[in-house]
């Protein structure tokens, strides 16, 4: 190409960007509502520009030169006047009227202010470079001109400045963030196109470098809805509780039920909406990694360390039987939520919660281990205490029965082996569970030496004799049918009775069948063949047997026997020795003697065969109170919550 068509060339191009020019000047004019401040600026630049542009074969400038930087000086005047446009709209609009308009008008205005500092940058650049002009009148145009688009390449960070237009925008972007997380409450599904605007917020304060602003309100927000969730529960136990309050875990098993369903809930119910929520509000965000950082920090809200703190306080109690039924229903629960605790505290975020669960299931299976050993060589422990004075059964022995039926049922039997079997495997041995039922039969075995031993303590015959057929009858009734009794077996449970009927012939031996001889015959006739009576020797043997009897009586009449059939049973047996003698023998003698009943000592006859009787059916009545509010052992709770048992089979030997 010859020079002429260069310069052909160079002419239509000046012309075509000072027609560009001229429009957009135009343009500029028709918006100067929007361009009050830089109104001026604006027009000498597009005036400056056409300027420079005719001149640019003056100053030896090639086409090329020419069109880099009218294009871009071109675009900074129409992307500022855009950038106007989303002012207004961010300044007026209202983000909760439509949040996804919003927040495309606020991703469109960071981009137009980006757009704006990127040309203004090549506009800079050009200008910079023809300063070095030898022309003083071109020298003053460029400076004017550098001087204006500098002015227009800090419009982005006057917008992200405190008090900008972008910066008021993310403001309330950020405030309609907290009250769209305000609205979904704990246990509801939130709406699919609330998510959509909750996750569109997300990604633009994530743009905006307001990740860690982003997290806190999130946190903030749905902590407190957390913490709202709870208030209807009373979870004061969770820190007042402290193990110098208590004395026995029975004195707590309120809150250990408590803290049951209360876990339940935190985790699968309320935890886990919250964890799903996370997880979807900060999917799409560039920072997803570190959603579960905002879970932690929310479950920590929910009191999550204070629940594994009170299972703590509970494992460090002293050991009990009735301990070991709480810490089963403990690890019950923990086993329960085993997959949800996994689930929703995985990962680093919340690695101190999963270590703290993990230290606690291990002191609940530690524990559980350490007092189902030793049950059988606690009751053996038992041995050197006294039996009771009126002959009934030991509250240790209807523990024991009650402690070992309720250990038995399935519920407790099959996380009883779970947890031996978890504790055994860490110890790296075996596991069998015939290990389990032989401990079960030796608790009952030692029961059963310790009843042997306290019967030798009491000195009387028949009360020894007494308290021998009262706990085989109790041990022999209240174990047949039962889970205990189907692991002794049933020749051990008829063992039982047949040993109680023993003892109850020694016991009438001993006892009431000692009277009806004082009744005998033998030295009331005068004389041999004759039918008349000695009356001194008939008043004297009434005499004998009365007397005889009041002893028994008084002896008797502070025994016990707990159970309503073998009461009805003994007294049957009493009856039957008794009363047909005396009856008999009044009916013989009475009128030989003056039949008359008093109540002095010094009369003849003091009881009749029907006061005689009442008294016997009156006998062996257990004291009102002493089992609870019922008058029958046989009416005691089914769950062994009695406060006696906070000192059976513990760490120490308690009174039997």
């Amino acid at each position: 190409m010859d020079d002429i068509e260069k310069i052909k060339v160079a002419r239509e191009l000046l012309k075509c960007s000072i027609e560009k020019s001229r429009k957009l000047g135009v343009e500029i004019s028709e918006r100067c509502w929007r361009l009050e401040s830089f109104e001026q600026r604006l027009d000498f630049l597009s005036f400056s520009l056409r300027d420079l542009s005719c001149k640019c074969t003056l100053y030896k400038m090639s086409t090329h030169d020419v069109a880099r930087v009218i294009g871009p000086a071109s675009s900074v005047v129409m992307i500022f006047d855009v950038i106007c446009g989303f002012e207004k709209s961010l300044s007026t609009d209202d983000v909760s009227d439509d949040v996804l308009a919003y927040l495309t008008t606020v991703k469109l205005m960071e981009e137009a202010l980006r757009l704006l500092t990127n040309n203004c940058k090549l506009v800079v650049s050009w200008l910079d470079t023809s300063s070095c002009c030898d022309s003083s009148w071109y020298v003053r145009k460029v400076n004017k001109c550098l001087s204006i688009v500098r002015g227009l390449q800090g419009t982005e960070e006057r917008n992200r400045a405190k008090g900008g237009v972008l910066m008021i925008a993310l403001d309330k972007v950020e405030i309609e963030f907290a009250s769209m997380l305000r609205g979904i409450t704990p246990l509801s599904v939130a709406l699919p196109d609330v998510i959509r605007n909750v996750q569109g917020v997300v990604e633009r304060l994530s743009v905006n470098g307001r990740v860690e602003k982003c997290m806190s309100v999130y946190v903030e927000v749905r902590g407190l809805n957390v913490r709202k969730a709870l208030e209807g529960f009373d979870l004061d136990y969770l820190e007042e509780i402290s193990l110098t309050e208590f004395d026995s875990v029975l004195s707590v098993e309120h809150y250990i039920d408590q803290w049951d369903k209360h876990l339940e809930f935190v985790v699968k119910y309320l935890l886990d909406t919250e964890h799903r929520l996370c997880i979807e509000v900060f999917r799409k965000a560039a920072f997803k990694d570190r959603c579960m950082e905002c879970f932690a920090r929310i479950a920590v809200q929910s009191g999550i360390h204070s629940f594994i703190k009170f299972g703590n306080t509970i494992t460090k109690g002293k050991k009990e039987a009735i301990k070991l039924l709480k810490l089963l229903n403990m690890f019950g629960s923990l086993n329960k939520l085993r997959s949800d605790f996994n689930r929703i505290f995985s990962g680093g975020a919340c690695g101190e919660i999963q270590t703290q669960t993990r230290d606690l299931i291990k002191k609940v299976v530690n524990g559980t281990c350490e007092i189902f050993w030793e049950l059988s060589l606690q009751v053996e422990l038992q041995r050197p205490t006294s039996p009771p004075v009126d002959g009934s059964v030991p509250r240790l022995v209807n523990f024991v029965v009650e402690y070992c039926n309720q250990l038995l049922e399935d519920e407790y039997w099959s996380t009883l082996i779970q947890v031996v079997e978890i504790h055994q495997g860490w110890n790296h041995e075996s596991f069998e569970k015939g290990l389990l039922l032989n401990e079960m039969q030796n608790i009952a075995t030692a029961l059963g030496l310790n009843l042997e031993t306290w019967a030798k303590r009491h000195e009387d015959a028949s009360l020894s004799s007494f308290f021998l057929m009262n706990n085989h009858w109790y041990l022999c009734k209240y174990t047949r049918g039962t889970k205990l009794g189907e692991l002794m077996g049933n020749e051990w449970v008829t063992g039982h009775e047949e040993y109680m009927e023993y003892c109850e012939t020694i016991y009438l031996k001993e006892s009431w069948e000692k009277l009806p001889a004082l009744l005998n015959e033998e030295g009331l006739v005068l004389f041999p063949g004759g039918r008349a009576i000695d009356r001194q020797v008939v008043k004297k043997k009434l005499k004998e047997f009365t007397e005889a009897f009041d002893e028994i009586y008084k002896k008797q009449s502070n025994w016990e026997l707990c159970d309503k059939g073998l009461r009805w049973r003994i007294r049957q047996l009493v009856l039957h020795v008794v009363l047909p003698s005396y009856s008999s023998y009044l009916e013989k003698y009475a009128s030989s003697i003056e039949f008359e009943v008093t109540s002095t000592a010094d009369q003849r006859v003091k009881y009749t065969a029907k006061t005689l009787g009442n008294m016997i059916t009156c006998l062996f009545e257990p004291t009102v109170g002493k089992y609870g509010n019922s008058t029958k052992c046989t009416e005691l709770s089914d769950k062994v919550n009695n406060s006696f048992v906070t000192n059976q089979l513990s760490s120490t030997p308690a009174a039997a």
